[in-house]
């Protein structure tokens, strides 16, 4: 079966009659339905979707955005799975589909950006690892494509975005350390320019300012989000000639690289060095000494972003009335045994 005409002339029933009863208008009798309902399914009647996207000017298709590189591959980063899972749980209830647009980590994510927005593959998007400035935002803002950021930028104007709070984190992370008396605290920071990186510093330092201490360039290290990165992290920790006493770590996997090269150098976490580090990676659960950790729930994320994009869209802001504003996720700090030793001055 090829089309509604041969499921018409099968049915010997009007093309019109057939798309009216298929699409649930009032007009067809129950009865006609039915018969066009059972006939298509015996069929194997597929309704072309391409078709009739463009006869009603929109895809029922979102975007979400991702730049990926053969490290994030080989790492099996998961937190884009768990926040998929939230954004199908809220599209599902509109039978829109979501697909993923990932973009080679060389290639200009711009560029990138503008060919899919040529093509009008997707009626809305989500754009995710913003930078500090971000041409994808004013483009999208001219193209007037609904959209929400993951992540805030100092670019375009009053877009829709939510981000994590980086900044809780470094604030609650130096105060944590600092009560056990560390002083020299390290973080690993972000080595591209992504715009969480310059929100973590910023309130690393405040945090270090705010208890008296001073900020040290030298125990900023920055590494890629990785567990490679996590490794290279703990190398140049160790070569630091006054060494630091504890390090925050920005995300999740750089915790099995980091453990990784102490165990080689022989410091055991928890009792030479306090870390701190993120937990949404099913591998760092099993790290031992348990990782103090900040987590949340990918899944409610990835609603809460699902939820807050279809209220920037015109044919579902009625739903989520309260939902076009931004928006900080709050992490929730896990206490484990790789920060539970306190310095004695």
């Amino acid at each position: 079966m090829k089309g509604i005409r041969q499921l018409a002339e099968h049915l010997d029933i009007s093309i019109g009659t057939v798309s009216r009863a298929l699409n649930g208008k009032p007009d067809v009798n129950e009865e006609t339905r039915r018969r066009v309902l059972a006939a298509a399914e015996e069929l194997g009647y597929v309704a072309n979707q391409s078709g009739r996207s463009l006869r009603q000017g929109m895809t029922n298709v979102i975007g979400l955005m991702l730049e990926v590189s053969r490290e994030t591959v080989e790492n099996s980063d998961d937190f884009f799975l768990g926040v998929t899972d939230g954004l199908q749980s809220v599209f599902s209830r509109h039978k829109l589909d979501l697909v993923m647009l990932p973009c080679p980590d060389d290639e200009d994510p711009h560029e990138y950006l503008k060919r899919m927005v040529a093509r009008r593959l997707v009626d809305a998007l989500i754009i995710s690892a913003t930078r500090r400035t971000d041409r994808r935002i004013e483009l999208l803002e001219k193209a007037r494509i609904p959209f929400v950021a993951l992540g805030r930028s100092a670019s375009g104007g009053s877009y829709t975005w939510m981000d994590l709070d980086f900044e809780g984190v470094a604030a609650r992370g130096v105060d944590r350390l600092v009560a056990n008396g560390h002083r020299r605290i390290a973080v690993a920071a972000p080595s591209s320019d992504i715009n969480l990186g310059y929100i973590f510093l910023d309130s690393y330092r405040q945090a270090l300012q705010r208890h008296g201490l001073a900020f040290d360039p030298a125990l900023v290290i920055r590494v890629k989000s990785s567990e490679q990165g996590g490794y290279q992290a703990g190398h140049e920790l160790l070569m630091i000639e006054d060494r630091p006493t504890a390090i925050i770590l920005i995300h999740e996997l750089m915790a099995i690289g980091l453990y990784r090269r102490l165990a080689e150098a022989g410091i055991v976490p928890g009792r030479d060095l306090a870390v701190v580090g993120f937990r949404e990676e099913p591998r760092t659960h099993f790290l031992q000494p348990s990782l103090t950790s900040f987590r949340m729930s990918l899944r409610d994320l990835g609603a809460q972003l699902g939820e807050t994009l279809l209220a920037t869209m015109p044919a579902y802001a009625d739903h989520y009335p309260q939902g076009a504003r931004n928006r900080i996720w709050p992490m929730e700090l896990v206490p484990g045994e790789s920060d539970a030793f306190t310095l004695t001055a």
